[in-house]
């Protein structure tokens, strides 16, 4: 991982995306929980290539701030003047763009904004720095991908080529642009990476729908920041905040039991606490900089991290620092107006 030196370090959060739709017809019919929950609870079957993961049911849910933005400011002239500049900065990790010659020219990922496993791709495509277009996907019509076979989210489009399903979308795209880098250092390296990645998507995805609907109030602070992004409708919009929340409420409830799940924070905290004992007191799992099973975890934890569940777990967790390595290490988006 490149190392960059800064007089100056500005950091710059900012809140992105969550998306649901609700139609209001949806608000007073049989129909009505049964969109909801496809809206909020993004279901998938595993693909038959993907090797990393064995869930049967992926979620969709509506909240997050996006991203944490970091940029730095380094000091001019600071070969010449670096005895002294050395006394004033500071080390912080950094993204890891690919070489011309391998990076995509054309990227456009179909996508739920606030769905964990969209958010895997995204955390992926920003480490690496590739540009990358968004198309936001109505959950309830979902027009932009008529013209796909496939009808779920994440697919990304590659230089004309698409990629579904998060985990294998991750491992063909490592592979076309890293072609002269061995999977992993030693097979050891690559048992702990992809355990992790399996634990990713067959464990702690499950934690997330119960913890930020957990009580009426965070129901609606999901729903809130659901209706203020995405693609539907005003009357969609109004819909799913109040319809939705109430939907989504007893859902969650039905998921703690499908799950095992009797204390949905302490089950968060754990999972959390879990991650970070895997971490054995290194920066990443992957050592000095992050692998992709960090870039599953941070992917997946993207969405709720500044919601109240996502506050607790940093609060009462200790996850928090590798959180804010991983924030700076993948850095500020690479996705670009489409």
């Amino acid at each position: 991982m490149r190392r960059v030196n800064f007089s100056g370090l500005a950091a710059v959060f900012r809140a992105a995306g969550g998306v649901a739709a609700v139609s209001p017809a949806a608000s007073t019919s049989a129909t009505a929980s049964h969109q909801f929950a496809q809206v909020a609870l993004y279901s998938s079957t595993t693909s038959n290539n993907n090797s990393y993961s064995n869930a049967k049911s992926r979620w969709f849910f509506g909240n997050y701030s996006d991203t944490a933005l970091n940029s730095g400011f380094a000091v001019a002239g600071a070969v010449v003047f670096s005895v002294a500049a050395s006394s004033l900065t500071q080390e912080v990790y950094a993204k890891e763009p690919l070489p011309p010659d391998v990076r995509p020219d054309d990227v456009v990922l179909y996508q739920y904004e606030a769905c964990p496993f969209c958010n895997k791709v995204k955390a992926f495509l920003d480490y690496y720095d590739i540009p990358y277009k968004i198309v936001e996907v109505n959950p309830l019509s979902k027009k932009e991908i008529k013209w796909s076979a496939y009808k779920k989210v994440p697919i990304l489009m590659v230089d004309g080529e698409q990629m579904v399903d998060s985990s294998a979308i991750i491992d063909k795209l490592f592979q076309k642009t890293h072609p002269n880098v061995p999977v992993k250092p030693s097979p050891e390296a690559d048992d702990e990476e992809k355990k992790w990645r399996e634990w990713v998507d067959n464990h702690l995805v499950h934690m997330l729908s119960p913890n930020i609907y957990r009580n009426t109030s965070e129901a609606l602070e999901s729903f809130e920041y659901i209706t203020s992004h995405g693609n539907f409708s005003f009357t969609e919009r109004v819909a799913a905040k109040y319809a939705g929340a109430a939907a989504m409420y007893f859902v969650s409830k039905k998921l703690k039991k499908k799950y095992n799940i009797s204390d949905e924070r302490a089950a968060l905290y754990e999972a959390a606490e879990t991650w970070v004992d895997a971490l054995n007191g290194r920066d990443f799992l992957g050592g000095a900089k992050p692998n992709l099973a960090d870039l599953a975890v941070f992917g997946v934890l993207r969405p709720i991290r500044y919601l109240r569940s996502g506050k607790d777990m940093v609060e009462h967790t200790r996850i928090g620092d590798w959180y804010s390595r991983m924030e700076t290490a993948v850095g500020i988006p690479s996705r670009i107006q489409a």
